[in-house]
């Protein structure tokens, strides 16, 4: 079983029972701005890159973020940033053999999870899917109960644990 974190900027992924993420990278993809065939320091030019490859030519790519405040929005961009979290470039998993914890933010959309779980159960043929918010993991690992963040924005989260197991 391992765990993909999927906040506004990076992925976070890595191994159940790790203390910390295997991998933290750019969740973005990008294309070129112009077609070329060069390398740059050690990274070649190619249609689409990923990651940190993307982060480190952003400047020549045009850039896509494909979440906004944690909810996919662009779901081309997303099956490419997960061929990349699970293929050689990362985890270099066989996705048929095991199970994944995905995070989401409070109030994802019920469509965006049902599509979140069908593409990883028909697309990567996951043998078992979770997907949690991310900030009741969170309040899980520190034994609390309630949390308020404090911020007056629309990202404002008041998260309580209402089904609390003892």
């Amino acid at each position: 079983t391992f765990f993909f974190n999927r906040c506004m900027c990076f992925v976070k992924c890595g191994y159940a029972g790790s203390n910390f993420p295997e991998h933290i990278f750019p969740a973005l993809v990008g294309r070129p701005i112009i077609r070329s065939t060069a390398k740059v320091g050690n990274i070649e030019i190619k249609d689409l890159m990923v990651g940190d490859e993307a982060s480190e030519l952003r400047s020549m790519l045009e850039v896509n973020y494909p979440m906004e405040n944690g909810i996919v929005r662009n779901w081309d961009d997303m099956k490419h940033l997960w061929d990349y979290t699970f293929g050689p470039e990362k985890l270099n998993i066989d996705s048929q053999n095991c199970k994944i914890l995905l995070t989401e933010p409070p109030m994802n959309p019920t469509k965006n999870r049902e599509k979140i779980i069908e593409v990883m159960f028909e697309t990567y043929q996951f043998s078992g899917v979770y997907i949690a918010i991310q900030a009741v993991l969170t309040l899980y690992a520190q034994g609390k109960e309630t949390f308020n963040d404090g911020k007056i924005n629309k990202l404002k989260k008041n998260i309580y644990i209402y089904n609390k197991i003892k």
